[in-house]
């Protein structure tokens, strides 16, 4: 039983932020809105008062809480190191136990509970998505009209590995996770491929669940603790140099969740980075540009690895875009929950991407893609997105 509320939220991390305010352009809702309240320092100020017990904790002010991406943006220009990823998961863990109810959390809550934390049902999701997709039944709803179009699933191959092209020289376990090998099968078989290509023997952890970063983005902490439980005993009974991540989302959670695994993760760019990939076969004869995906530059600090690899295909032409670093309104469930504020932010994405008369926009996460593949279709758009695995194998 909770002993008082906002216990969850540590005084030594809220008392990190000085309020100095150098976070508030780099802010996504900020820069939309204008208001203190949609800033992290806002929001910071907010929690630490009904800790304080100084504020009413109020349905009202909670919107302020719902409308953060949790992106974390506001970390990579911090001066005083406010650890506000940590802050909002355990603010929204609070803010859930105390609200009232309503019919779209509670559907968002029982969904990521009885679908993604369980890999059959949601594979069995897919297939049925696919054959609504073929009738063209997706097309009624929001939601269905932002699917990318489904391909058959990313399969697992015999005996759970995937023999290194050449000599081995590293073993990897290869993070598959809950949505990704459902709505883009061709990024996990083109970062496979990859690894192969550089030696590694792959590694698929069997009983693998979702990692559980939706669940703590959410403020679901307990099922996101139970989530990294079962993994931990399942990626521990294994053997391996690294645990690689084609999601920067996950990839950020386990490096920050899961203290088991500290320096075992990698993601997909940061270890082929690291090991080096054979000498491209082919030109990639393409102008692309490159968006950064949150949880892979602020909350891993990743981003000139992605960078050198794609420049380092021959042909290829890399256009910065203007504010790549900043949000595209994806951030997971967000743009289900709040799709008013999600297509604000989006708009002002679209806007630089189509500055950069880019074919292919890249990024390293899925609902990256989701989000820009969904605002270029509305627009009519023929630029492509694609994620920087698929990408480097043009090359091979």
């Amino acid at each position: 039983m909770k002993s008082k509320p906002f216990d969850l939220l540590s005084d030594d991390d809220l008392a990190t932020c000085v309020h100095c305010g150098l976070c508030l352009d780099a802010c996504p809702t900020f820069r939309t809105t204008g208001l203190e309240t949609e800033s992290p320092r806002g929001r910071i100020y907010l929690m630490t008062q009904w800790k304080r017990g100084t504020l009413p904790f109020e349905e009202e002010q909670v919107r302020h809480i719902d409308l953060c991406l949790g992106c974390r943006t506001c970390e990579a220009v911090c001066p005083s190191g406010v650890p506000y990823g940590r802050i909002i998961e355990a603010g929204r863990a609070e803010v859930e136990s105390l609200r009232r109810p309503s019919a779209k959390r509670t559907l968002s809550r029982f969904a990521l509970r009885q679908l993604l934390a369980h890999p059959r049902r949601v594979h069995a999701f897919g297939a049925v998505t696919r054959a609504a997709q073929a009738l063209k039944l997706t097309s009624f709803v929001r939601s269905g009209r932002q699917l990318p179009r489904l391909r058959p699933q990313f399969r697992i191959p015999p005996g759970n590995i995937a023999p290194a092209a050449g000599e081995r020289k590293h073993r990897v376990a290869f993070l598959v996770g809950c949505v990704m090998p459902v709505l883009y099968p061709q990024s996990h078989q083109a970062a496979v491929k990859l690894l192969q290509l550089a030696g590694c023997e792959v590694w698929f952890p069997p009983g693998e669940r979702c990692c559980g970063a939706l669940f703590a983005h959410n403020g679901d902490l307990e099922s996101a603790e139970h989530l990294r439980d079962a993994n931990t005993r399942t990626y521990l009974a294994g053997q391996f140099d690294a645990l690689v991540v084609d999601s920067a989302g996950c990839g950020a959670h386990l490096k920050d969740f899961y203290p088991e695994l500290k320096g075992r993760v990698k993601d997909i760019t940061e270890w082929l980075a690291e090991i080096g990939l054979p000498a491209p076969k082919k030109d990639v004869k393409l102008r692309v540009t490159y968006q950064d995906a949150c949880h892979l530059a602020h909350a891993q600090r990743i981003r000139k690895q992605p960078r050198d690899l794609i420049k380092s295909l021959p042909g290829i032409e890399l256009v910065e875009m203007r504010h790549a670093e900043i949000c595209c309104g994806a951030a997971g469930l967000y743009s289900t929950l709040e799709p008013a504020m999600s297509n604000r932010i989006l708009q002002e994405k679209l806007d630089c991407v189509s500055d950069t008369r880019a074919d292919v926009i890249v990024s390293a996460n899925p609902g990256c893609q989701m989000q820009l593949e969904s605002g270029l279709r509305t627009r009519g758009s023929s630029m492509k997105v694609e994620h920087v695995t698929e990408l480097l194998a043009r090359a091979y």
